[in-house]
């Protein structure tokens, strides 16, 4: 059976971003890297992973 998967695309002037969303233990990866050594501020984090928090998913998805 395939694997669910949940992927999304934002664009602004030459930038581009990809999002894929997949079950899993709620690890985030940015390029390859742990978010926390992708990103410096604490704050960075708070705000990406706050929508997870509210839908009550924060262990559900590997980002």
């Amino acid at each position: 059976m395939a694997q669910v998967s949940y992927s999304g695309t934002g664009r602004r002037k030459n930038s581009v971003a990809r999002v894929r969303l997949v079950p899993g233990t709620g690890k985030i990866t940015m390029n390859g890297k742990d978010v926390r050594e992708y990103l410096p501020y604490e704050n960075l984090i708070t705000d990406m992973v706050q929508p997870f928090g509210i839908t009550e998913t924060t262990d559900s998805y590997d980002v």
